[in-house]
């Protein structure tokens, strides 16, 4: 009995001793005092905790703004709104119906890649703001041969360019203009032949001679490849050749582009005082191009 009575009060304190280890931290700071070596560990370890913490909080509002920018759009956020990039406005372009039967012109079933849909319909619509060009309306929408050839500036060029449609077979023309506030004159014109075969040779050996344009429109005098129209632009489907003015030209500057889309060849013509921009000359080609495909 004896000897177990140090055990039992041995038991008895040790639960004290961490009673007296958890003293307010205020005593540590008393005059003549000196901080334990467990409470300096203590301490050191919940300093730690509050850096941590405060941390985690930083980084989780810093990720939440950032999220924030990169979801919304550049004209809601403060400092990152942006002008307009010389896009035009365009209405929502549907392509037409197909007759019952006939297929997309590129799909696998249509050998001779033909649009069956109404090609008047298949010409790019006036941008918002833009003023048609009454001249390239024609009659019931179909334009005149000749009143296409009036596109070329010399009589013999249009007299050799006509004996080349004939033979190539041409069916139809379908054709569109306007010009917007700033300027900017557009020509598109759709050509129609019996087959992708025609319209690509067409492109390749009569309307190109050494990369330029065998036959120069009204307004220009030479021109260059436009090395500059971007790639991402193009569509697998649609050839395309793409050229502007060269310096010095006159008053106005001419683009132009050439494409060969299934059984149609198209021809779209841009003029603009001072300069033809680029970025709706592009845009323009781009959305006549889908149209086509």
């Amino acid at each position: 009995m004896t000897m177990n009575q140090p055990e039992q009060a041995e038991q008895r304190v040790q639960p004290v001793q961490p009673v007296q280890a958890e003293l307010p931290e205020s005593v540590d700071g008393l005059p003549g005092t000196e901080p334990r070596p467990a409470q300096k560990d203590r301490r050191r370890l919940r300093g730690v905790l509050r850096w941590v913490s405060a941390v985690a909080v930083l980084a989780f509002v810093g990720t939440g703004t950032a999220y924030g920018i990169s979801r919304a759009d550049r004209t809601d956020v403060p400092g990152l709104a942006t002008h307009s990039d010389g896009r035009w406005e365009y209405p929502t372009l549907v392509k037409p119906p197909l007759p019952a039967g006939s297929p997309a012109p590129f799909a696998e079933a249509n050998k001779v890649n033909a649009h069956y849909a109404d090609l008047r319909r298949l010409v790019l619509p006036a941008p918002r703001g833009a003023t048609a060009d009454g001249a390239l309306r024609g009659t019931d929408g179909w334009l005149a041969t000749k009143d296409f050839l009036t596109l070329y500036a010399a009589k013999a060029d249009r007299a050799e360019l006509a004996g080349k449609l004939a033979d190539y077979g041409l069916r139809h023309v379908a054709a569109r203009g306007w010009t917007t506030p700033d300027g900017t004159h557009t020509g598109i014109y759709l050509l129609q032949f019996g087959s992708a075969t025609l319209t690509e040779k067409l492109l390749n050996t009569e309307m190109i001679a050494q990369d330029t344009p065998a036959y120069t429109v009204r307004g220009a005098d030479t021109y260059l490849r436009d090395e500059d129209f971007p790639d991402v632009a193009r569509l697998s489907d649609v050839l395309l050749a793409p050229y502007t003015e060269d310096k010095p030209y006159g008053a106005e500057q001419v683009r132009m582009a050439y494409l060969a889309a299934g059984d149609t060849f198209a021809v779209i013509v841009q003029s603009r005082k001072g300069s033809a921009l680029a970025v709706p000359f592009e845009q323009t080609v781009t959305l006549q191009s889908e149209l086509l495909s």
